[in-house]
């Protein structure tokens, strides 16, 4: 009779922490890639701050504030301090000069959270999109992220991060889609993408 479990056993008990772990006081995340899950995932942490009575601020950047998202209703239901600077897609846009004015209002604002130091969690959604669009300041962005107070977390979502944004980050996240609703003609379902 062969043990099944032999290999299980090893990785159950193999412990991944690495030695010498310390504490930080805050820490920067980014979500990116081109897999769903990134702007979740970033509501995730949102919660998790709430729970531990965290001051807590989101700014999106692309999501239309006349959207109807369950995360900022409920956000706002917890008391977030919650800001939207976007108006859809760009490929829905009739005016992108507008647009991008409207986005430098929105990092002016983000910058504004960051750099007060109510906040112990900010999460800027969609904010990579700007940077690669050159609709913002990138070097400001990065410069404000580094410089912050001490106990400001940043979470930060959208595909194609800069790679300088990835390399001030303390945890990196790239989302790989493997398979989407959208590939089989499904659209976006209520309760689940938004």
């Amino acid at each position: 009779m062969t043990d099944d479990t032999a290999g299980t056993t090893d990785a159950l008990a193999d412990d991944p922490r690495p030695d010498g772990l310390r504490s930080a006081t805050s820490l920067v995340l980014v979500n990116t890639g081109n897999g769903k899950g990134k702007s979740s995932s970033a509501f995730g942490v949102m919660l998790r701050a709430l729970a531990v009575d965290w001051p807590v601020a989101v700014v999106q950047f692309v999501k239309s504030g006349d959207w109807k998202v369950g995360e900022e209703k409920m956000g706002r239901q917890l008391g977030v301090d919650w800001h939207a600077f976007g108006h859809g897609f760009t490929w829905d846009s009739d005016d992108l000069a507008h647009d991008k004015a409207h986005a430098n209002e929105g990092w002016t604002a983000a910058k504004a959270l960051i750099t007060a130091g109510e906040h112990r969690l900010v999460v800027l959604d969609e904010l990579t999109y700007l940077c690669s669009w050159g609709w913002i300041d990138q070097s400001d962005v990065i410069a404000t992220i580094v410089d912050r107070p001490d106990h400001v977390n940043v979470v930060v979502t959208g595909r194609d991060a800069p790679a300088e944004l990835i390399e001030i980050a303390d945890t990196v996240t790239e989302m790989t889609e493997v398979k989407h609703a959208y590939q089989q003609g499904i659209r976006a379902k209520r309760g689940i993408d938004y």
